[in-house]
């Protein structure tokens, strides 16, 4: 079955140290393109990662977020003293400056950025948590783009089964459509009475019915049918070839209104027209 390319994944973790989460977006490329967004520290992680992600997805643009909030220490215990008499320093010298100045509230300077010590965590910890949440936002994707995949499918097969009606009724229709064609030919070229050449007729009939003859476009176009939905029901990535086969189909079609002898088949060729681009809108998002 089909695999779409868009979707979206996230997983969280919580930790004594720290949470962990990973966002995973997924949208259309013609190409497999990842953009990882890491935290400074667990950037050697990001060629793992790619290789990782291209076991899994063929196709699509991912971008893949992860967002690291270690956990403070206790405050009344564990904090940065220089940084601390760094603040106070300061302080005290802005507060010589402003006549009448507040009292210095101890709790502010722990509030400031870099005070409080972060708890520490075993980089090898770290990577194993990072990467296991990872697998387990990917598989999630994964799951979204099949499920999403699957629904496509559907919707391609609808206007399948309307081609396959619109091929049959003008094939069923061709014989009576040349018949007409013929005599009203034969009609207009009896006019010229004792001036006509029969032999000519002839070779102006038997042109005109191959000209006129689409039975290898219908038979064409059922085959591309049979082919779409035989991929479908494949398991590889699928999107190119589809994209290949709807060209064709359109290509028949096109065919097809050109050697259109009336209104019906002309009408028959814009609905195939129709019914192909509502296709390709969706083969646009496969895999």
């Amino acid at each position: 079955m089909p695999n779409s390319m868009t979707a979206y994944a996230n997983t969280r973790v919580s930790h004594p140290w720290g949470a962990l989460s990973w966002e995973l977006r997924s949208v259309n490329h013609r190409f497999l393109v990842s953009q990882f967004h890491l935290p400074d520290s667990l950037q050697h992680l990001e060629m793992p990662l790619r290789e990782t992600l291209s076991k899994s997805i063929r196709r699509g643009k991912v971008d893949c977020l992860l967002t690291l909030k270690q956990e403070a220490s206790d405050p009344g215990i564990t904090f940065d003293e220089q940084a601390a008499r760094q603040y106070i320093t300061a302080a005290e010298q802005i507060a010589a400056m402003i006549d009448s100045p507040a009292p210095l509230n101890p709790l502010d300077i722990l509030d400031r950025p870099g005070i409080r010590c972060r708890m520490e965590v075993d980089i090898e910890v770290l990577n194993a948590s990072v990467t296991t949440l990872y697998e387990q936002a990917l598989s999630e994707l994964v799951e979204a783009r099949e499920r999403e995949g699957n629904k496509l499918a559907e919707v391609i097969r609808r206007p399948l089964l309307d081609i396959r009606k619109h091929t049959q009724a003008v094939r069923e229709a061709m014989p009576t459509l040349l018949n007409a064609q013929q005599q009203k030919l034969k009609d207009k070229l009896c006019e010229f009475g004792e001036r006509l050449d029969h032999e000519r007729l002839e070779q102006e009939l038997v042109y005109m019915a191959q000209r006129a003859d689409v039975a290898e476009e219908l038979d064409r176009l059922e085959v591309h049918v049979e082919e779409i939905e035989r991929v479908l029901d494949g398991t590889q990535a699928m999107g190119r070839r589809l994209d290949f086969l709807v060209q064709e189909l359109n290509r028949e079609a096109n065919t097809l209104a050109s050697k259109s002898l009336s209104s019906t088949t002309s009408y028959s060729a814009v609905e195939l027209k129709v019914l192909i681009e509502q296709i390709r809108e969706q083969v646009q998002n496969i895999e």
